[in-house]
């Protein structure tokens, strides 16, 4: 039996086949589970990309920022699926104005506050969503950029992260007496098209593999993939409110 045998899960954030969300979904399917997908905006591109999974997936769209589309995704997901035993968020969102140099002190609240809505607020609206579909034993996963220090270029959205890791202690503090748990995974940089719009991304790849105990390759999604699939199976039963490090372990090591 695979290790997610029988788990139904919802995916968010596939845009392309690089996405890590699209390698979590293919590891997820390759473990036993049956895998929905959302998409925003480019529908008909997550649905082609959605084609390219081992078993090819259906997609319900998805606007975390709309509140409606929120309220009405248990009732779009009813054709696919009766429950959710795990959720992935992978979204994020800065406008350009609050991404490298100098965006720190010239980014105008207007964009700062898209991006914290999109990249960690939805990540409460997400949870809250779905959680009519969930019972005990539930997971709901976000991926993360551990931002527990300040990184060139990363800027506001540096600061959307560490929003999120705060989102995530308390939404696990208020779903744990459901049997719910909510974690992270600080996955180290992948060359996907999120990485593309940060403004000196090769900077992170350059000083990765070279500071990381295990080495780092940026060109490789799936060791994010599988930790995502650990942290969404029954493996990790009181694991809740955590960052779970998928880094080769330059978190652990100083300059």
């Amino acid at each position: 039996m695979g290790l997610l045998e029988g788990k139904k899960l919802l995916v968010t954030g596939v845009i392309t086949d690089a996405s890590l969300a699209f390698h979590a979904a293919k590891v997820a399917q390759e473990q036993g589970a049956d895998v929905v997908l959302t998409g925003f905006g480019r529908m008909r591109l997550v649905e082609r990309i959605a084609q390219r999974l081992p078993k090819p997936a259906p997609v319900v769209e998805l606007d975390v920022s709309d509140q409606s589309q929120l309220d009405s995704l248990v009732d779009r997901l009813a054709e696919h699926t009766d429950r959710l035993d795990g959720v992935l968020h992978s979204i994020g969102f800065a406008p350009a104005s609050c991404l490298g140099e100098g965006a720190f002190l010239k980014a105008p609240w207007e964009d700062v506050a898209t991006t914290i809505q999109v990249s960690a607020y939805s990540f409460k609206s997400l949870a809250v969503a779905a959680l009519p579909l969930m019972g005990p034993g539930g997971s709901i996963v976000g991926m993360d950029f551990d931002n527990r220090q300040a990184w060139p270029a990363y800027d506001w959205m540096g600061v959307a992260k560490s929003t999120l890791e705060s989102v995530t202690r308390y939404l696990a503090r208020d779903l744990g007496p459901q049997g719910i748990r909510v974690n992270l995974v600080a996955a180290g940089p992948v060359k996907t098209m999120a990485a593309k719009s940060i403004p000196g991304f090769a900077a992170f790849e350059d000083a990765w593999d070279g500071r990381a105990p295990l080495g780092w390759d940026v060109t490789d999604p799936v060791p994010v993939a599988k930790t995502v699939c650990a942290v969404l199976s029954d493996w990790l039963p009181v694991t809740t409110g955590s960052m779970v490090m998928a880094d080769g372990g330059f978190h652990a090591i100083g300059v």
